[in-house]
């Protein structure tokens, strides 16, 4: 049987690259949809089995022509704004698309505290119409991945810690479990949910490849060079609040959203975040990290 043809949306970004890795390496034939103008493809690896098509994602026709004979829609669209991904949605059912993977990829949005938090509106928003278009077409169908944060990009752009600069702030005290993924193994994920599509339809799957604390990488990152870290306390709920204060004074946005995010990343088990023993990495061929190999991830960083 030939392999399904699978599309990306986002595909040159931060996520998008790995995920495109992930698909070449396993022989799907993809479409990589790119916006007008966009000069971004040359980032795309060299490989026979991608075919680029430039479309507006506000047409739903242009949309639609480009996914025929598509099986699989993986979006990795930034979702900055209420219903950017519904006229990929809509253009997915129009063409026959099986399955949906929206932009999800990160913290546990079917966590109802979490999903509350107001970072999140747009993939819950989105998450009700896929739904929606799933009663509506019986051979339509979705999944969300929710992988929590990203390890090796949370690492190098100082996110989770960052180790280069020996800081970082240890929310709730630093020994917060969290469960964390790195971008390769996101990508494998998204294989292993086209490899299972009935097995991972319309729900979520739970992957990551360990789950840690900040003071567990930070007592890896002393281990190399013994320096001292500029770590000071922050209390979750107290973040929660200095974003909230910021959304509703109309400050700096963006600072309130990554709060947001921080705040369910580290608010333990009342927000979701540690997945521990309850992941379908074996379903989707996660093998996840040994601590050695995480402790390289953390040291190749300091």
């Amino acid at each position: 049987m030939a392999p399904l043809k699978v599309a990306v949306a986002g595909a040159t970004g931060n996520l998008g690259l790995p995920v495109v890795n992930a698909l070449v390496a396993a022989n799907y034939p993809i479409t990589v949809l790119t916006r007008k103008g966009s000069n971004s493809a040359s980032k795309l690896p060299q490989s026979s089995n991608i075919t680029i098509k430039e479309v507006d994602y506000s047409s739903i026709p242009e949309l639609t022509a480009a996914l025929e004979g598509v099986k699989v829609v993986v979006s990795t669209l930034a979702t900055t704004s209420v219903g950017e991904q519904n006229p990929l949605i809509d253009a997915s059912v129009a063409a026959g698309v099986e399955r949906f993977l929206p932009s999800e990829f990160g913290s546990d949005t079917c966590n109802p505290k979490t999903a509350a938090l107001p970072v999140f509106k747009y993939k819950v928003a989105t998450q009700d119409y896929l739904k929606a278009k799933v009663k509506e077409n019986p051979n339509f169908s979705y999944t969300l991945v929710i992988t929590g944060p990203f390890f090796d990009w949370g690492l190098q752009h100082g996110f989770v810690l960052n180790p280069a600069k020996h800081s970082g702030t240890l929310y709730n005290g630093g020994d917060a479990k969290f469960s964390t993924t790195t971008l390769k193994s996101i990508g494998q994920a998204v294989v292993g949910v086209i490899e299972h599509l009935a097995e991972t339809a319309n729900r979520p799957v739970y992957v990551n490849d360990t789950v840690t604390t900040q003071n567990k990488l930070i007592a890896y990152a002393k281990e190399k060079d013994g320096k001292d870290w500029d770590a000071p306390v922050k209390m979750t709920k107290v973040l929660y609040q200095e974003s909230m204060d910021e959304l509703t004074k109309g400050g700096d946005i963006g600072k309130a959203m990554v709060g947001f995010i921080l705040s369910g990343i580290f608010g333990g088990e009342e927000t979701g975040g540690s997945f521990e023993g309850r992941t379908d990495n074996e379903l989707l061929g996660l093998k996840g990290l040994s601590e050695q190999e995480v402790k390289e991830i953390v040291q190749s960083n300091v």
